[in-house]
């Protein structure tokens, strides 16, 4: 019967700690970049919840007639500009992806005008919802950044 011999076990294993300790060090600008990515994925209510929160407060003027986290839409009810009395506004938000992405991120609005017949459908006002895009995006960016900063 033969036995292991304790002493080489022993010496193997402090080896590869030390080898382990050595390599902790190595990478740590790549450790930085990975858990910014891993940040741009939070995901605990199944959407991006940087793009979740920036897109209710870029909202948060608009009455709100469905919120879905899990799903990642926001409809906003019509919303009435006290400055433009005879146009209303009705916006949706679908978050797509898990990812802080641009392309995760699918905004429409849609406008009426009141007419001699009532409210009638009219075009969106041009760069109406890029404008919206890049706020929403913006703020995500923003609370990134400060979850980031505050880790």
């Amino acid at each position: 019967m033969v036995l292991a011999r304790p002493r080489h076990a022993t010496t193997v294993a402090v080896i590869a700690l030390a080898a382990l300790g050595l390599l902790a060090g190595c990478g740590k600008k790549d450790r930085v970049r990975t858990e910014l990515a891993q940040a741009t994925k939070v995901t605990q209510i199944g959407v991006n919840s940087f793009l979740w929160r920036a897109s209710l407060e870029t909202l948060k003027f608009m009455p709100l007639a469905q919120v879905d986290s899990n799903g990642g839409v926001i409809l906003t009810d019509w919303f009435n500009n006290p400055q433009l009395p005879n146009e209303r506004v009705k916006v949706s938000v679908a978050i797509l992806d898990g990812a802080l992405r641009a392309d995760a991120l699918q905004v429409s609005a849609t406008r009426q005008t009141m007419g001699a017949a009532g409210w009638v459908e009219a075009p969106v006002r041009a760069g109406t919802v890029q404008k919206l895009e890049e706020a929403i995006l913006t703020r995500a960016r923003e609370l990134r950044q400060a979850a980031a900063g505050a880790n």
